[in-house]
């Protein structure tokens, strides 16, 4: 255990201060003589605690260096799990016909796409106004959600009507932000075109989020109707119709109401964003060798770095936390990280540890990276290899982020944190001990200091009196 040397201790000083004092001769300093006496008093209790102060500070620092340090090994590769490239990245070789992006789960193989039919929305137009500010009238305006086919409506009624409230001396603008403030799925301006101002509504998309707009006039300010629209009237106000995106994926028709496809190939999300009709794509998965490859690579030389720092911290000479349970427990995990089993639920022959990954660890509790080993799993499941560095319930972070926990969990003693807290405790009582000891130490040299100052009043009457006697001695023998 690594204490300090004091190399001229309190104790020490103390003393050669007070031989000085008693070696003056003559004129001796009481006061300075009191303190010197109290401070070689309790010199000894004094650096104890000094030694013990020192000691904590430094097992609170390396314990709490340790702690950060698996820390930002955790964050660390957790970014680099979430930024993507270690799973098979989809590539679609007609990019313009859509972005796609993995979902969950670890596709492979290939798959063919063709578009046939974008997702639209509905969008309609009113009637021309002179201008936005223009007054339109006041009632109701109910807005009912389904599918719109020619002159026909088939309401959804799982989908609520909205009823916006316009009130008297309402602007065509006013309309607009009355039906915004909603948040129905429908979104309302006021386009100023050649003919006029108009109110323009476009909804979501995909065929069962058409609408209708029915007015209910207040008799007392009328015009509202205007803005009015179903099917069978003002066809021309129909600017496009809500549709849903029609597509094949490897020659199997599918139907979505959105441009964004989660479902038709699993753990793909496809953004659908032109048609390629007789012309279709191929989508595949790049293999993430390399990237895993490279970030085993950084791994290692991370988890050597953290090796090192608990191998110097539980040095049993010279290590701050030699004796710690704290330290102890995270050099157990270290010890058994690359053959503890990280996937579970893996298939038969799939990858599960880090060992199969190439990781091993040396007598010293350092590790080493078989390149070939990793090789060879890589080549034999790629995606079994890539499925270990998720952020889900299992795999590689989840362990390692999982030991990062367990060393911040203060409630637990056996934690580093829980080492900390001892330690930060343990500190504190002895700031209270040597707030106590100084206490003890001056109101002992007070209680000195008041007794020598009546020992010198009595030295000084004593040297009066001395030399009086002196003086009377010296007359006597001149008279004689």
């Amino acid at each position: 255990m690594a204490t300090t040397s004091t190399t001229s201790s309190t104790t020490s000083t103390a003393t050669q201060s007070l031989i000085t004092a008693l070696g003056a001769g003559s004129g001796i300093d009481m006061a300075k003589l009191a303190s010197d006496l109290a401070t070689a008093q309790f010199a000894a209790r004094t650096d104890r605690l000094a030694a013990k102060s020192e000691l904590l500070d430094q097992q609170i620092s390396t314990a709490s260096n340790l702690k950060s340090m698996m820390l930002s090994l955790s964050t660390a590769l957790g970014d680099r799990v979430r930024a993507g490239d270690l799973s098979p990245q989809p590539q679609i070789a007609n990019s313009a016909v859509a972005q796609v992006s993995l979902s969950g789960g670890q596709p492979k193989g290939s798959y063919s796409l063709e578009v046939t039919a974008l997702a639209t929305a509905q969008t309609l137009s009113s009637p021309a106004y002179a201008a936005g500010t223009d007054v339109v009238g006041a009632g109701t305006l109910t807005l009912r959600f389904g599918t719109v086919a020619g002159s026909s409506f088939a309401e959804d009624t799982t989908h609520q009507a909205v009823d916006v409230e316009i009130p008297a001396g309402a602007t065509l603008a006013d309309v607009a932000r009355a039906i915004n403030g909603k948040n129905a799925g429908v979104t309302a301006y006021v386009a100023n075109t050649v003919d006029g101002a108009k109110l323009v509504l476009k909804g979501s998309e995909g065929a069962k989020n058409g609408f209708v707009l029915e007015a209910t006039e207040d008799a007392a300010n009328p015009g509202l109707a205007n803005l009015g629209w179903t099917p069978g009237s003002s066809p021309q106000h129909l600017l496009t119709d809500a549709t849903n995106a029609e597509f094949t994926i490897d020659g199997l028709a599918m139907s979505s109401s959105s441009n964004t496809v989660t479902d038709s190939i699993p753990g793909l999300t496809m953004k659908l964003t032109a048609t390629n009709t007789g012309l279709p794509t191929t989508i595949t998965f790049a293999s993430p060798a390399e990237a895993i490859t490279s970030a085993m690579q950084d791994l290692t030389a991370a988890l050597n770095e953290m090796s090192a720092a608990i191998r110097e911290a539980t040095d049993p000479r010279t290590g701050d936390l030699a004796r710690d349970s704290g330290a102890r427990a995270l050099q157990r995990s270290f010890s058994t990280l690359a053959g503890s089993i990280l996937m579970p639920n893996a298939a038969e022959g799939a990858p599960r540890t880090l060992a199969d990954l190439g990781l091993s660890t040396q007598r010293d509790g350092s590790f080493i990276l078989d390149t070939q080993q990793l090789k060879k799993t890589l080549a034999a499941d790629p995606v079994g290899a890539a499925a270990m560095f998720t952020t889900g319930a299992t795999g590689v972070y989840t362990a390692i982020d999982s030991i990062s926990r367990s060393t911040s969990k203060i409630s637990d003693p056996g934690t580093l944190a829980g080492s900390i807290a001892r330690y930060t405790s343990q500190l504190q009582q002895v700031d209270e001990d040597e707030a106590k000891l100084a206490e003890q130490q001056e109101a002992t040299r007070a209680r000195l200091a008041a007794r020598f100052a009546v020992s010198e009043s009595q030295v000084g009457t004593m040297k009066s009196t001395l030399t009086f006697l002196q003086n009377q001695i010296d007359a006597w023998n001149k008279s004689s």
